[in-house]
């Protein structure tokens, strides 16, 4: 723990990325390998489900610290954070645990979830009072489950492959899928033997940034291949042992949320993996993002929902063939075989090779198609229509480029339409999280529907650090009611919204939902009363 307790502060304490590598590499040296196991859990970003409830919590502390409640309540409020909270105004400690990290998770957290809140209450005071304050610190985060560094997933990986040795790409498909933080799985994760892929393992994702110039100073138009920015979700769809499995982008097995692909996917040969997109698919159209929601949290489909929102997969890149790995080939190649493999499939004329069992048409397994273009201007021209095809946009892929690891520039760039604007009135704020907790950042915005403020949309992306300042002064002098975290303020200030999608929501009180709402701008130049109405919001519906 102690060990753990040191990282945590190395990291929190610098901004440069080698000098927070260099903080993990020595920490994996050091470290046991359950404890280190342990770390990758906890730095990448994964928790345990919240096992006591953040109000028990703070009133253990509250007691254990001999402070009423309320003034408890009030420092909390200061502080913004449950954890920080707790280890400030516990009394002082200065015993420095030298249990293991593992220990404390596997033998003290973990069986918390199955004993009585008395004994959870004993054990969580016995745990503070032996540690000190930096432990308590991030023994506090662990419990709530609001652990969280300035690190991401990809910086975990380049510090264990500097440690141990072995190619980061590798690391990174060892971390995908379902794994336990156990000594074991360290072991194996560090190995210098590579050929331990598990049958159901996927790929990490290449991820495409936002085009940061115009498309032009990508050179030739003719060394890019242009398709279609799906609206659905990014999977893989893999075909092994005879079996199939589907992997989200965000690593979570939905095999049997889609049984439709999973159909048609075991007439393919063994040893192949596709990535695309999972679209709602009906009459030849992409369905809006908001009808494939209703499949995505069910884990049982009814036949209903089968037939209201069928489903295929949009491939568009192969990422296994015949059990190898072709990442590493061109775009070129890999998009040539995988058009060989699935147009063929579609047909009913598939190579025998490539797919054993072709008795029937495949619908369900497309390949997305290319946009043809000429030029940019021409491009440029097709990507006008996307909204009426329900795409965002286009995508932009270097024909020699290999299939990498993660979000990276230079070799695929999303290029957007843009964005829906609206000016909206703010009229709740909320504290934020981690660094922010501090500070009133998360946002409820509302527009005019019949002389009141609905809400619209929530937003905590687009100001910057002082215009996030001005804003907080804003809300701690003009609040006007709240309710647990949530602060009502006077609608004074103005914001233009920007967001990718809309819909009908019978879930919300303006009635209309929208997707990826952020802050685009403070209109400092426009009153409340000038906000835009329901009406605008209509009118952007009917587009």
């Amino acid at each position: 723990m102690k060990l753990f307790t040191d990282l945590y502060t190395s990291l929190d304490e610098t901004t440069k990325t080698n000098e927070k590598i260099a903080a993990m590499r020595a920490y994996f040296e050091a470290a046991p390998a359950a404890d280190a196991a342990w770390a990758v859990f906890f730095l990448t970003g994964r928790k345990p489900k919240q096992i006591i409830q953040a109000p028990k919590l703070a009133a253990w502390a509250s007691e254990t610290a001999g402070v009423p409640f309320w003034m408890f309540d009030e420092s909390y409020d200061a502080v913004g954070d449950l954890a920080e909270t707790m280890a400030l105004l516990l009394p002082f400690g200065s015993t420095v645990t030298t249990r293991s990290l593992a220990l404390w998770v596997e033998e003290t957290l973990l069986p918390l979830r199955a004993v009585s809140e008395d004994v959870q209450r004993q054990v969580m005071v016995d745990s503070w009072q032996q540690m000190n304050d930096a432990q308590r610190f991030i023994w506090n985060k662990l419990i709530t489950g609001a652990f969280r560094v300035g690190v991401s997933q990809q910086l975990v990986i380049r510090a264990l492959s500097a440690y141990c040795g072995v190619d980061a790409k590798v690391i990174a498909h060892r971390m995908m899928g379902n794994w336990e933080p156990t000594a074991e799985f360290f072991q194996t994760l560090v190995s210098k033997e590579t050929d331990d892929t598990d049958i159901s393992r996927p790929y990490p994702f290449f991820l495409a940034y936002p085009l940061e110039a115009a498309p032009e100073t990508l050179g030739d138009v003719t060394a890019w291949q242009s398709e279609w920015k799906w609206d659905g979700i990014r999977s893989q769809v893999i075909r092994r042992d005879d079996q199939v499995f589907i992997w989200s982008r965000g690593e979570e097995l939905i095999t049997d949320r889609y049984p439709e692909i999973v159909e048609d996917a075991m007439m393919l040969a063994n040893g192949t993996v596709l990535d695309g997109e999972i679209l709602g698919w009906k009459e030849a159209n992409v369905l809006p993002f908001a009808q494939l929601q209703q499949r995505i949290g069910r884990k049982a489909v009814s036949k209903k929902l089968l037939s209201d929102v069928p489903v295929i997969l949009m491939a568009y890149d192969l990422l296994e063939f015949a059990g190898e790995d072709w990442r590493d080939k061109p775009l070129s190649e890999r998009r040539a075989m995988l058009t060989r493999l699935l147009m063929g499939f579609q047909s009913g004329t598939a190579d025998s090779a490539l797919v054993p069992s072709c008795q029937r048409i495949s619908s369900r397994l497309r390949i997305s198609p290319v946009v043809q273009a000429g030029s940019w201007e021409e491009l440029a021209s097709q990507r006008e229509t996307a909204r009426s095809l329900n795409v965002e946009g286009i995508m932009l892929k270097r024909l020699s480029s290999p299939y990498r690891v993660g979000r990276q520039r230079g070799d695929w760039w999303k290029w957007k339409v843009n964005p829906y604007t609206v000016d909206a009135v703010l009229i709740y704020a909320q504290r934020g999280s981690g660094k922010r907790a501090s500070l009133y950042t998360d946002y409820t915005f509302g527009i005019w529907d019949k002389g009141a403020l609905v809400p619209i949309a929530k937003a905590y992306s687009g100001l910057t650090d002082e215009e996030i300042r001005q804003v907080d002064l804003f809300v701690r002098q003009n609040t006007t009611d709240k309710f647990g975290p949530v602060r009502v303020v006077k609608p004074e200030l103005v914001f233009e919204l920007a967001f990718e999608g809309i819909q009908r929501s019978s879930r919300h009180k303006s009635g209309i939902a929208v997707r990826f709402p952020r802050m685009n701008r403070w209109r400092q130049d426009k009153p409340p009363q000038e906000a835009d109405t329901i009406e605008t919001i209509e009118g952007l519906l009917q587009e």
